[in-house]
């Protein structure tokens, strides 16, 4: 069984940055996008952004474009996740996922979360 493992959250400042690192486990996972998502407490799950795996294309959410930044590492089996110029309202507990099937094309693994607090 596939596990997402998520790194990098913490305690920033406002105006800070972070980097969030998600790795899977199993070095051969087919992947067709992995993602990030958050949630707030008391809020609805947040998409934040997106790459397609083969072909590198990204995707934001409208809350983070222009600050936040998604990639990744074939080699390390990992998406990133740099977050910059980061806001209060950015505190969320970031989860990553992952689509390994085209249908459905939907999320289906995903990592157990890692706390992100931007302090005002």
């Amino acid at each position: 069984q596939v596990q997402l493992e998520e790194s990098g959250g913490g305690l920033v400042q406002a105006g800070g940055s972070l980097r969030l690192s998600c790795a899977a486990s199993v070095r051969t996972f087919r992947r067709y996008a992995m993602g990030w998502f958050r949630q707030a407490p008391g809020k609805d799950r947040e998409f934040v952004t997106a790459i397609n795996w083969r072909d590198g294309s990204t995707y934001y959410g409208d809350s983070v474009k222009g600050r936040f930044t998604i990639s990744k590492d074939n080699a390390k089996n990992t998406v990133y996740l740099q977050m910059s110029s980061l806001k209060p309202g950015d505190t969320a507990v970031y989860y990553c996922a992952a689509i390994s099937r085209l249908e459905p094309y939907e999320y289906d693994y995903w990592g157990q979360g890692t706390q992100v607090t931007v302090s005002s």
